[in-house]
């Protein structure tokens, strides 16, 4: 029973790894394009770094389990970040769509650390769940960045819109 708990939470491990993977990119690939929106860019860089930290502290836990990351996963998941962002890009409003994107993003990295608080418990893993709580508490800030401009960007969208100024990234 122990070693079932444990391949679950190992599972879980490489798929939040992934997730981060795939944070990485979808967040870089808007942040290139970002032009018109610098608070916008400046919380994007900010949550690269803490992603990248996530990423590593995932793999710290992996590693102290005997176990790593899926090359498979983090090629798909990186994959699906690109496609995502760049299914964004031809669209007038593309900053709306990244930042609803995003919020939904954040909830379900959110969901994914807390599902990870729980298998770590049942797996009997009394070490990582300190490095899982601050993977989370970087989570919900940024999901909290995000409900907090959601309103200030689409404003903003509409008036440079309005104005007739570029207005999509």
């Amino acid at each position: 029973m122990q070693e079932s708990a444990r391949d679950l939470y190992v599972t879980g491990l490489v798929n939040a790894r992934a997730l981060e993977t795939q944070a990485i990119e979808l967040l870089s690939r808007q942040v290139e394009r970002l032009e018109n929106y610098p608070e916008v860019e400046q919380a994007l860089r900010r949550h690269i770094t803490e992603s990248e930290q996530q990423r590593e502290r995932l793999d710290t836990i992996l590693e102290t389990l005997g176990s790593s990351n899926s090359t498979v996963k983090d090629f798909i998941t990186g994959l699906m970040g690109n496609i995502a962002a760049l299914s964004h890009a031809p669209m007038q409003d593309e900053i709306l769509k990244n930042s609803f994107a995003n919020y939904a993003f954040e909830h379900f990295e959110i969901a994914s650390y807390k599902g990870l608080l729980v298998l770590a418990e049942i797996a009997g893993d009394n070490t990582s769940p300190t490095a899982l709580r601050q993977s989370l508490q970087e989570e919900e800030r940024m999901a909290q960045w995000c409900a907090d401009n959601l309103e200030p960007i689409v404003r903003k969208y509409a008036m440079r819109t309005i104005g007739g100024t570029t207005a999509g990234i």
